[in-house]
């Protein structure tokens, strides 16, 4: 079964980068078929990408959610699903294009973990372990569409080309809109996440709060994008410092999950 993972993986990884290249072309000749169908071969990896997830699943006998691997390919899985939503709901195949390197880069960082299959560590053995990271693996994805979106916002203006960028990346009003969008989603996700962890913790160590490193930068990210729905809600904020304060925001995110486990061991620091 693990053999069957690490292929169904490989095949993954080929599709990401497949429908990656499909949507620079796309960009390249202005072809609106290509879009669609890098969309598609995008929702065939995402398909393929559960049945990988599920098989982890399956061959350790938990839920995969526990280590840098296991986190990393849902968080790929998370950032797709959402772009995939949001292309649909917002008809906006250009996300695609901007969003799928992400995705390639976030799977290929999963690819160079180690998949060694550990047991569980007894703080882990909880039914909470599910909701509190597949909470997070949205709130995450959600973060990375909104800092998708506001790159796109903050380059519209240089990516003016007769009719095609007018038709397939919306006004800066709209992608003001999106993006606000997307941060709700994250934020709501996120609170759950540290409310479930807070939880969670209680029950493992006898403390809601111990200031670990993956805690204070949840909370750092949390402050964050609160900071940014408090100044649009209450000041108004739009357009370009709020796109900045959004790819602010996923700077925390990475730095959370990837720089907090390198630099700043802690209690968190097997996730």
């Amino acid at each position: 079964m693990r053999q069957a993972e690490n292929t169904l993986f490989t095949i993954v990884m080929l599709i990401y980068f497949a429908s990656m290249i499909l949507y620079f072309v796309f960009i390249a000749i202005k072809k609106d078929r290509l879009a669609g169908a890098a969309a598609l071969l995008q929702t065939v990896g995402l398909v393929l990408h559960s049945a990988a997830i599920l098989l982890r699943g399956l061959a350790a006998g938990r839920l995969p959610l526990t280590n840098q691997y296991e986190f990393a390919t849902c968080f790929a899985w998370g950032l797709c699903l959402v772009s995939l939503i949001f292309i649909r709901r917002f008809r906006f195949p250009m996300l695609g294009a901007f969003a799928a390197p992400v995705i390639f880069l976030i799977i290929g960082y999963a690819a160079m973990q180690s998949k060694e299959i550990h047991e569980l560590m007894p703080a882990l053995r909880s039914n909470w372990l599910g909701v509190h990271v597949s909470t997070a693996i949205i709130a995450y994805g959600a973060f990375g569409v909104s800092f998708v979106l506001s790159i796109i916002f903050l380059i519209r203006d240089r990516l003016r080309d007769s009719s095609f960028w007018d038709r397939h990346v919306p006004t800066h009003e709209k992608l003001d809109l999106i993006s606000y969008r997307s941060v709700c989603l994250g934020l709501l996700f996120l609170t759950f996440t540290i409310l479930t962890g807070a939880i969670w913790a209680e029950r493992a160590w006898g403390s809601y709060w111990s200031w670990d490193p993956k805690e204070t930068w949840s909370l750092v990210t949390w402050i964050v994008y609160a900071v940014y729905l408090h100044l649009r809600i209450r000041r108004g904020w739009r357009g370009k410092a709020a796109a900045v304060f959004a790819a602010v925001g996923f700077v925390c995110v990475i730095f959370t999950y990837i720089g907090v486990n390198t630099f700043l061991p802690g209690i968190h620091s097997y996730a």
